[in-house]
């Protein structure tokens, strides 16, 4: 008997005998702790970062965290590798399955998001707002809480220029992106 490259089972679905890739749902906050068990077990794993700016006491920080939170993407060969072992690492939930298979991602989503990591492994965000000159908006944090404005641009580094109506005329205040939202 030889062994086709798809082998098919009983439940009229076909197995491919190559590695595919499929998403775990870890727990809360576990993403590290899955990836390395992950590693221990011998699965090929990657979890896309992005820098993200954090605030906190007034102190902004640039961190390193999870592309899609709770979630990493496994390489697994189903017919090779003993795939329900990821169900009890430490650090998983349940892996994203269709009924009771795992679902697959197709391959080129995995390499798309490769495709977009900077020299130093993160993926690169655009980071230029989606408003148009004129275009209304609310701050959302900070002295100008609840305050709506007019998008006039962007100023510098990640921050934009908007008008706000304040004592009966317009003014130009610069802020943080992440401060403003669509009105």
């Amino acid at each position: 008997m030889t062994l086709d490259r798809n082998m098919t089972l009983d439940r009229n679905m076909t197995l491919d005998l190559s590695p595919r890739w499929f998403v775990a749902h870890t727990q809360p906050n576990a993403e590290a702790k899955a990836v390395a068990n992950l590693n221990r077990q011998g699965f090929e794993i990657y979890c896309p970062r992005y820098l993200k700016r954090r605030r906190h006491a007034r102190k902004v920080e640039t961190v390193a965290a999870p592309l899609f939170p709770r979630y990493v993407f496994v390489s697994v060969d189903l017919a090779a590798q003993r795939w329900r072992s990821i169900y009890s690492t430490v650090g998983i939930a349940r892996l994203v399955c269709n009924g009771d298979d795992p679902a697959a991602v197709p391959d080129t989503v995995v390499a798309a998001l490769r495709n977009r990591e900077d020299a130093s492994g993160f993926i690169k965000l655009d980071s230029r707002p989606g408003f148009r000159p004129g275009e209304k908006v609310r701050v959302l944090d900070g002295a100008f809480s609840s305050c709506l404005g007019l998008f006039e641009g962007m100023a510098e580094r990640e921050r934009i220029a908007i008008l706000l109506d304040l004592l009966g005329r317009k003014v130009r205040v610069v802020l943080d992106a992440d401060l403003v939202a669509a009105a």
